[in-house]
């Protein structure tokens, strides 16, 4: 940790530090004497990372100076073609006092070539009266991972600059929610990021339709890796260990041929031999069978099934195997046909373009991105066209016969079992304290995330 301070030594504690040690010393004594006439429980002790987010606050947010209220704060970030200095200004400064800021940010960081949304946070303090201009008391912003800056203005007018530079460490974690809105939205909240869940997608689309299956309130689990500043910031999330989704789950398990992949608790291979739902944070809008064409206007035999999804999202294949077709193809527009083991093949209609590479010939892998929904050919809208055909003859994707995973036997089996047992431990441990919680404190409607 380095300090900077451009008019005293940097070992030199200022007034300002030392009345705030005062402060937090007199309001610990009246606390005291408060504590003994209620009967409020007694608070553990902070944790390092309770100490390092209140010291990043306290800088950010110093005392105000004679003349002036108590400061607030303005959260900022630059727009394009902004400088740092316009940013600071825009907080609602003087251009004098965003130039004196910036230069004292200059000794810790590139203030000339900032990226368009970067954001800090500026305490900004009114004066008394409301006469004359505002007056910048602090700054904070992050800039890494594990490392943020704080400016903030001593009682005698100066701007101390501070680095800090917090601890990462790996942790693995077990969090349960419930489905509020998308899977996406209500996994990220529990710390999980788009690739996690995007993988989890990729892994319930075997078994849970999405758009039919899931509804509010239903219960998910996720065990994962990822590694945290002291502050409790999540800097990056690892493997996922293990998920539940309406009472399907499946574990993470590495075999002795160095493959990862992901089983049910019996230890059978949850992989299907192809995706219910081939593109992610769809509905269904259109069934198989007769239907009224949307542009032709007469009834129609509808050989697969719609899923709404915007244009450009991706679409991945249900099944390992060879690309047959990758060509316009009449109304079908752009259109996509692989062939699968079983006499099985999958089409892929409307779509806006084809991935990288996706060719006759190349052989593909289940969840390959192979193109991207859109609108082409006799189309009323972006819309991805689904259809599994079964030895040449279309068949309803919503049902369809196909075969299952594998399953592990031997010392696989005993390996998986150990490894399964742990993750159970895990989760067991998570709900009994959740339940201690729940007895203990009114519900607010958010499940406690739990770090071991």
């Amino acid at each position: 940790m380095q300090e900077f301070d451009p008019r005293r030594p940097t070992l030199r504690l200022t007034p300002g530090l030392l009345l705030g040690l005062a402060g937090v010393a007199a309001l610990a004594i009246g606390w005291k004497v408060t504590a003994a006439d209620t009967a409020a429980p007694v608070k553990p002790a902070l944790d390092r990372a309770a100490i390092a987010a209140l010291q990043h606050t306290a800088f950010a947010q110093a005392e105000a100076q004679p003349g002036f209220a108590r400061p607030e704060n303005v959260p900022v970030k630059v727009l394009p073609g902004e400088t740092l200095e316009s940013a600071v200004q825009r907080a609602g400064v003087t251009r004098d006092e965003a130039r004196k800021a910036v230069d004292a940010l200059a000794e810790a960081m590139d203030t000339v070539h900032i990226k368009a949304g970067m954001a800090f946070d500026a305490a900004i303090a009114q004066p008394r009266g409301e006469r004359g201009p505002a007056r910048l008391i602090g700054l904070s912003m992050r800039t890494g991972p594990a490392n943020s800056i704080t400016l903030s203005r001593t009682f005698d007018g100066a701007m101390r600059l501070r680095e800090m530079e917090e601890k990462i460490r790996d942790e693995q974690t077990v969090a349960r929610g419930e489905i509020s809105g998308s899977l996406h939205e209500s996994a990220a909240r529990l710390g999980a990021n788009s690739a996690m869940v995007g993988s989890m997608v990729k892994l319930f689309s075997h078994k849970v339709d999405f758009d039919r299956d899931l509804k509010p309130g239903d219960e998910f689990t996720m065990v994962f890796d990822r590694k945290i500043t002291e502050s409790g910031k999540t800097v990056d999330t690892g493997a996922l260990e293990y998920a539940s989704i309406k009472g399907i789950q499946f574990y993470r398990f590495e075999r002795t041929n160095g493959d990862v992949q992901y089983f049910d608790e019996t230890g059978k291979n949850i992989k299907g031999f192809l995706l219910r739902t081939p593109v992610d944070n769809a509905r269904m809008t259109s069934r198989f069978g007769m239907r009224r064409h949307p542009i032709l206007g007469f009834n129609r035999m509808h050989q697969g099934i719609d899923f709404g999804a915007g244009s450009g999202t991706p679409v991945f294949a249900a099944g390992d195997g060879v690309v047959i077709e990758a060509r316009r193809w009449g109304g079908y527009g752009n259109w996509v046909r692989i062939r699968h083991a079983g006499g099985f093949e999958t089409g892929y209609a409307h779509l806006s373009r084809f991935g990288k590479g996706v060719r006759a010939g190349q052989r593909i892998s289940q969840g390959q991105v192979i193109a991207y929904v859109g609108s082409t050919g006799a189309s009323t809208g972006p819309h991805l066209h689904y259809e599994i055909w079964q030895h040449g003859k279309r068949v309803n994707p919503v049902g369809a016969k196909v075969p299952q995973g594998t399953v592990l036997a031997g010392g696989e089996l005993a390996a998986f079992r150990t490894q399964k047992a742990r993750i159970d431990r895990l989760i067991s441990g998570q709900q009994a304290e959740s339940r201690q919680l729940a007895a203990a404190a009114p519900q607010d409607g958010t499940t406690p995330v739990v770090r071991r």
